[in-house]
């Protein structure tokens, strides 16, 4: 029988720093939040004195920012008494809070009805159906705004059935951004972020990130973007003045809006995967446009500035995904 041999140390692997693993948690949902911060090093290097950096909110277990609000959303309903005994939580979507609510209400037991516009991308459709949601399609050429009528319809015709939470209108939804997304900007820049930018669409990472920021220092300049106009192609995005606007968006907590063309926020995207290895939607594309061109406004005014951004979800959640073929597996999954 051989003696074992100690493993000789390698001098190259000395100095790397020891990193605690993340402890074991007892649900999937406790995953959420906590996401990294990134540096956009490549992206802000004409702009001197000016670093960009980017939350990557695909980080989430439900893969995008969403996951903040339906957690929230639901555990604040359970406490209440909203929610249990089989009633089901019913509420539109444009497709990732749908994912969001679906991926929460499977790990926790609480059954979904979604009612989004027939035509959101064929992945989000893939992936709800996967976590076993109802999905109730409407009207494609009303938008958003289409299936927030139809849910509050249903939600009245069966009061007894659905929980409707109206994500637009529910305060949990930028509590969860005040007591997550804006304390952790605020941590993991160490205090030093003078610019938040990100897209409308519910409103509520813009609310509720802002608000946490500006408590701790109002000077912080909070930037809104929107789409340029009515018809975009920016999805997950309100052009407010032509939509129902959420009851929860406070015109006076944002300090300054940016107007995105559709090009400008897909061009931007495509720059991210390009040059920072980061394949994200076309919303997160937006969202650094916008933090490009408040870059390049200090920057040019010889200012320093920390600004943030939110990248909202992969880019992959706009493709059509491979069918999973149970009777014909493919050999090379290993």
């Amino acid at each position: 029988m051989k003696t074992p041999v100690a493993p000789v140390p390698r001098p190259d692997l000395l100095d790397l720093p020891r990193v605690a693993p993340p402890p074991p948690v007892d649900r999937v949902t406790a995953l959420v939040g906590n996401t990294p911060l990134v540096r956009l090093a490549k992206l802000d290097a004409p702009f001197p004195g000016v670093e960009i950096y980017a939350k990557c909110e695909f980080a989430n277990p439900g893969g995008s920012v969403k996951d903040r609000a339906a957690l929230r959303i639901i555990q604040d309903a359970l406490a209440r008494g909203d929610l249990g005994g089989g009633r089901r939580l019913l509420d539109s979507t444009s497709g990732n809070t749908g994912i969001a609510y679906a991926f929460v209400g499977a790990a926790l037991g609480i059954p979904i009805t979604l009612v989004m516009p027939e035509n959101v991308s064929e992945p989000r459709k893939l992936v709800t159906a996967e976590y076993g949601v109802e999905v109730v399609f409407s009207d494609p050429m009303e938008g958003s705004d289409g299936a927030i009528r139809l849910a509050q319809a249903l939600a009245a015709e069966h009061p007894d059935r659905y929980y409707y939470p109206n994500q637009y209108a529910n305060p949990s939804n930028w509590r969860a951004h005040f007591d997550g997304t804006g304390a952790e900007i605020w941590a993991q820049t160490r205090g030093r972020v003078t610019h938040f930018v990100t897209g409308l669409g519910t409103t509520g990472t813009m609310m509720g990130t802002s608000r946490r920021l500006k408590t701790h220092a109002p000077g912080v300049w909070c930037v809104a973007v929107q789409p340029e106009d009515a018809l975009h192609g920016l999805e997950g995005l309100k052009h407010l003045p032509s939509s129902i606007v959420p009851p929860i968006y406070d015109p006076s907590v944002v300090d300054e809006t940016l107007w995105m063309p559709t090009e400008e926020g897909w061009d931007t995207a495509e720059r991210l995967a390009a040059e920072e290895a980061l394949f994200v939607g076309h919303s997160a594309g937006a969202n650094v446009a916008g933090a490009l061109r408040i870059a390049a406004r200090l920057a040019e005014a010889g200012r320093p500035g920390v600004v943030v951004t939110i990248l909202p979800d992969r880019g992959d959640r706009y493709f059509e995904s491979l069918t999973w073929d149970r009777k014909h597996p493919l050999s090379d999954h290993g």
